[in-house]
């Protein structure tokens, strides 16, 4: 049998002295709604749980049975609301996150503001570097949350020492200069226009060597580019088409650049990754967690937003 631990907190009210109307007012229920959530409850476990033949409502023996372990849930929950309150009291200190330009703009600046509502004793400190450097300051700690990206077609092997935890998949998109006609309908149109490159270990240009592989062309790199907003402005001056993640695309300008509808680009992944660093208790550094859960809950805000822009973006 399933029994809901609130409706066992009503029962746990109304056992006590007070009767339904008492009881109402403490749950701030109307007494016709206490006497639902009772009436639901001996549904539930199939037993009568008040005795209704007297005036007075007094429990059944078995009514008695499961108030007594409705006082004792009660008290588990306030214990556990003691413990959290003093686990709330240890979220605090700085927490150092190293990032990249879109992931800063779109998912820490968010995260950040939420964090200063909830959990203002804990300080962000952002560092703009990504890649092997970034990889090398979170061994070394100087860094404690490290925000990496991936193409997707790529194995996630962390090492030992560190653990992962995914918070976005990045679609691609080819961009092309505004001047073209056309868009490009397929990756064969592109096997020899010139390309805005990313590097050979970012995940643009590991997905544009993937992608030449697969389709069986050697593309034709003019410019190779670290940043998003660099690559795009190259392309918006017609120097190329280039790949980039749909993330990127929400600082573009409409009109800027024309956004392909080819889908079978792939995507890149975003990840927290940390040291596995234990507190004595067993537990998972909890100023970390914190910290990740928010830029989890800012990337959720991302997809309603990204879908409604591209659905605009020129194509």
């Amino acid at each position: 049998m399933d029994i809901d631990p609130r409706r066992l907190r009503v029962l746990h009210e109304v056992a006590r002295p007070r009767g339904v109307m008492r009881a109402a007012e403490a749950l701030f229920l109307t007494p016709s709604a206490v006497s639902q959530q009772l009436a639901q409850l001996e549904r539930e476990v199939g037993l009568a749980l008040i005795d209704r033949s007297q005036r007075r409502v007094s429990l059944t023996p078995a009514g008695r049975v499961l108030a007594g372990y409705a006082e004792r849930v009660e008290d588990e929950l306030a214990e556990a609301r003691r413990e959290l309150t003093r686990f709330t009291e240890r979220i605090a200190g700085p927490v150092r996150i190293a990032a990249f330009p879109t992931v800063i703009k779109h998912m820490l600046v968010p995260a950040m503001r939420d964090l200063a509502e909830r959990h203002p004793k804990i300080v962000p400190v952002i560092h703009e570097v990504y890649g092997q450097p970034a990889l090398q300051e979170l061994r070394l700690g100087a860094v404690d949350v490290l925000i990496t990206e991936q193409d997707m077609s790529l194995p996630t092997l962390p090492p030992a020492s560190l653990t992962t935890r995914a918070l976005y998949v990045d679609e691609y998109r080819i961009v092309a200069p505004p001047a073209w006609a056309e868009p490009p309908r397929t990756i064969a149109e592109l096997a020899g226009a010139p390309w805005i490159a990313g590097e050979p270990d970012q995940a643009c240009g590991q997905a544009l060597d993937r992608l030449a592989a697969l389709h069986g062309f050697e593309p034709r790199k003019v410019h190779v580019i670290t940043e998003f907003g660099p690559t795009l402005a190259l392309v918006a001056a017609g120097h190329g088409v280039a790949i980039v993640p749909a993330l990127a695309l929400l600082d573009v300008p409409e009109g800027q650049v024309r956004v392909s509808e080819i889908r079978e680009v792939g995507a890149r992944r975003l990840d927290a990754v940390t040291r596995v660093s234990r507190t004595r208790s067993g537990e998972p550094d909890p100023v970390q967690a914190v910290v990740i859960a928010a830029i989890e809950e800012a990337t959720l805000a991302l997809s309603s937003g990204l879908a409604g822009h591209l659905a605009h973006a020129p194509g």
